[in-house]
């Protein structure tokens, strides 16, 4: 007999990492099918916007874009343009053209770029070389060898997009995860979430619990995907500046009102 009133959880592995999406449900057909809106959508993004998959948009961007304007839909154009006003607001603290030396490290196989390669490489890791057309909707590189991720963008992009299908769902209470990124949708019927922060030592450990209603958090660590080489760890959080990662936070959690930014 279908579930009348009660909570609803599903994961899946989408865009390299875990996506859940947990509701109270009035009316158990009608919210699994918007549990798999949600879905649809994330892999819809994934397809879009994944470096890694041949053929998306972001890719074809990374292979063209040095040699000419590659027009791209108006979805990814007005992402790209969201990460660069970032990257002015940080002054370059987040860049999307990390992946320029991104790429060289292996955290699989412990593979990391030497000081040659990262002197090479470095240079194209600026994010004012990549220049958008408005009246054209493209994307063009100022120099060879730049690459964009949408990596730390992307994500909480998809889950504020899974939120707003959930409102039209009609959807009162949720939380929507993609790996580090998570927008909660009203309360815990009735109470708030109680979200823990991982504790970045300790790998069953929280460092924190916060009640949280109605907001968006994001979590990121050095912890994450790394490996540890002569007591050095090598891990995916990438210093613009440098091309290393960086060594002075081990993990850092933001509160917001939506996930994207």
């Amino acid at each position: 007999m279908p579930l009348q009133a009660g909570w609803l959880k599903d994961e899946q592995a989408i865009m390299g990492t875990r996506v859940a999406v947990e509701l109270w449900a009035e009316v158990e057909p009608r919210a699994r099918a918007c549990i798999g809106q949600v879905m649809a959508e994330m892999r819809r993004i994934d397809a879009l916007m994944s470096p890694f998959k041949t053929d998306s948009e972001l890719a074809r961007i990374n292979r063209e874009a040095a040699q000419r304007p590659v027009p791209v839909s108006e979805e990814l154009f007005g992402l790209i343009g969201r990460a660069l006003k970032l990257s002015q607001t940080t002054d370059g603290a987040f860049d999307i053209t990390f992946a320029s030396v991104g790429y060289l490290y292996d955290y699989r196989r412990h593979v990391h770029p030497d000081e040659r390669a990262l002197a090479e490489h470095l240079p194209a890791v600026d994010y004012r070389q990549v220049l958008l057309d408005a009246d054209t909707r493209s994307v063009r590189f100022g120099r060879q060898g730049v690459r964009i991720d949408l990596g730390g963008i992307a994500k909480g992009y998809a889950v504020d997009r899974g939120i707003a299908i959930l409102r039209r769902c009609g959807i009162r209470s949720a939380l929507v995860t993609a790996g580090g990124d998570s927008r909660i949708l009203g309360d815990h019927h009735g109470r708030p979430w109680m979200m823990g922060v991982k504790d970045p030592r300790k790998p069953d450990g929280i460092a924190v619990i916060l009640p949280l209603s109605d907001t968006a958090i994001s979590t990121s660590g050095d912890y994450e995907r790394f490996f540890i080489e002569d007591g050095k760890r090598y891990h995916h959080i990438l210093s613009p500046k440098t091309g290393r990662p960086i060594t002075h936070t081990m993990s850092v959690t933001v509160l917001g009102p939506d996930a994207t930014t």
